[in-house]
């Protein structure tokens, strides 16, 4: 088997993967804030951490991945100002559609319990741990302690500080030096300088509840009253399951220069060791060449998905088709392509699988062995080198269409899908449905009209149960009524599409 490599963010460059321990790898996946829905833009992410580590566990590592969900410390404001998501939240309920205000507490609840469905939906497997910084608060202050005694911390009015200037290389992860982080930083504009702040990349460790203001969630601290900095919590609950140093840690692109850099600083300052070896970053996704947002209406859920009939799979392997780290641009023409293609995959699928029930596997001979072989060893250099799904989907189809027997082309479809999670394996054969009466008398009416000949009677009758949600097949023993596939293309779409090419 080809070696693993990956693209190492910290080191800008594919790199061989060597884990800590050879036969054990510790993953962190940065998870979700849950103040709102989860959109297609975070399920591209998630996929990409999914399938991260269904790769490591294809190449025999047994993975312990830990996923944190935010629910407390992050902010409006990446200069450690403004309000907490959750708390701003909280307070918008109640106002407009929605009559009843609803607590944090409440919240965070109903985002993650939508957020843990989005997964499931995605066939994204569930991580070892998933960890809430509320329940982790204890670690964060015996984090934050510890820097403290070291001498990395400064406190002001607002909170507890890290002190950057005394990092010699803060930034490391981003290509820059100290001055031209603090430089870039303030070009940017995404971080303003707080009162007391010594330098613009130093970042709060905890944020006190300010004088005269009752918080919903809070926590006393030897700083006084207050909450976690969003930074921390990672640090915190990352070390406290996966140890001080460990291989892999994931997440957005957007998270490299603050979030992730200053995981690195704190961590690294407070333990004296390599904080993380291996730093893996998924590309933005855009939707019809613009950013996603409430305000351009272009913010999609798998809900908006669902309702113009698209299957969640189908998103899964739109998003197959393109390198993890490449900004990846969602159009409705591409989404209708893939369901096409994963309509076509899951049919042959069941093809397949209804000749091996059958017992029609038959003997496979040297020159189509080879052939099997040689699919699967390039399935596995295109997954090994930098999860190059796209090459990986290309050799899929390559041995759909080859020539190997229909036994074996099954049994590479569901090796393959170990990594690809399309859901191949629970392919049904045939769904038990009944017809109802209705299109049973259409279908009856249809065969009187062929026996008698009267073929553009018979198309219309086709055409009348085709648009009541049943598709027609001729066999060589009857007629074969099946409901159409969730997706049927709304309006014209799909009829438009394949016009077009």
């Amino acid at each position: 088997m080809s070696k693993l490599k990956l693209y190492n963010t910290l080191n800008r460059r594919v790199e061989e993967f060597k884990p800590l321990n050879p036969q054990n790898v510790g993953y962190y996946s940065c998870g979700p804030t849950v103040y709102d829905y989860a959109h297609i833009g975070h399920a591209r992410t998630y996929i990409f951490a999914d399938i991260l580590q269904r790769t490591l566990e294809f190449n025999g590592f047994k993975v312990k991945r830990v996923m944190n969900i935010t629910d407390v410390g992050h902010l409006t404001s990446d200069s450690d100002t403004g309000e907490d998501k959750m708390e701003l939240a909280s307070r918008r309920s109640g106002k407009g559609a929605s009559r009843e205000k609803k607590t944090v507490w409440e919240i965070a609840k109903f985002y993650s319990d939508d957020f843990m469905h989005t997964l499931n939906k995605l066939n994204i497997k569930k991580p070892d741990i998933i960890c809430r910084a509320t329940e982790e608060i204890k670690a964060m202050i015996g984090l934050v302690k510890t820097l403290e005694d070291k001498g990395f911390t400064y406190e002001i009015e607002d909170g507890v500080y890290f002190d950057t200037g005394k990092l010699p290389d803060y930034g490391k992860m981003t290509g820059q030096n100290f001055q031209e982080l603090k430089k870039s930083l303030r070009a940017g504009a995404r971080v303003e300088m707080t009162v007391g702040k010594k330098n613009i990349t130093d970042f709060a460790l905890w944020k006190k509840t300010p004088e005269g203001i009752k918080r919903q969630m809070e926590w006393d601290s030897p700083w006084g009253k207050g909450f976690p900095g969003w930074h921390i919590e990672c640090s915190a609950m990352s070390m406290k399951y996966l140890g001080p140093a460990f291989d892999i840690h994931s997440g957005g692109v957007d998270h490299i220069k603050i979030h992730h850099t200053n995981e690195i600083a704190q961590s690294e300052a407070a333990t004296g060791q390599q904080f993380v070896r291996y730093w893996l970053h998924a590309g933005h996704l855009l939707v019809e060449g613009e950013k996603m947002s409430k305000s351009k209406k272009n913010f999609l859920r798998l809900k908006n998905l669902a309702e113009r009939k698209f299957l969640p799979l189908a998103l899964r392997y739109l998003f197959l088709t393109s390198s993890y780290r490449q900004q990846q641009n969602f159009t409705w023409k591409s989404m209708i392509a893939s369901q096409i293609a994963y309509d076509e995959l899951t049919d042959i699928t069941a093809q397949l699988k209804r000749s091996m029930q059958s017992g029609e596997r038959v003997s496979i001979s040297e020159e189509k062995l080879n052939k099997a072989d040689a699919f699967r060893e390039e399935f596995v250099e295109s997954i090994n080198e930098d999860l190059n799904t796209s090459r990986a989907m290309s050799v899929l189809w390559k041995a759909v269409k080859s020539n190997i027997p229909p036994g074996d082309k099954y049994d590479l479809l569901l090796l393959f899908d170990e990594v690809l999670g399309l859901g191949l394996s629970g392919i049904e054969t045939e769904k038990e449905y009944q017809v109802p009466p209705n299109i049973l008398e259409l279908i009856n009416k249809r065969e009187t009209m062929r026996l008698q000949k009267k073929y553009e009677v018979a198309d219309r009758i086709r055409k009348e149960i085709e648009k009541q949600g049943y598709t027609v097949e001729d066999m060589e023993k009857g007629t074969k009524v099946m409901p159409v596939k969730p997706y049927t293309g709304v309006g014209n779409e799909k009829k438009e599409f394949e016009k077009s090419g």
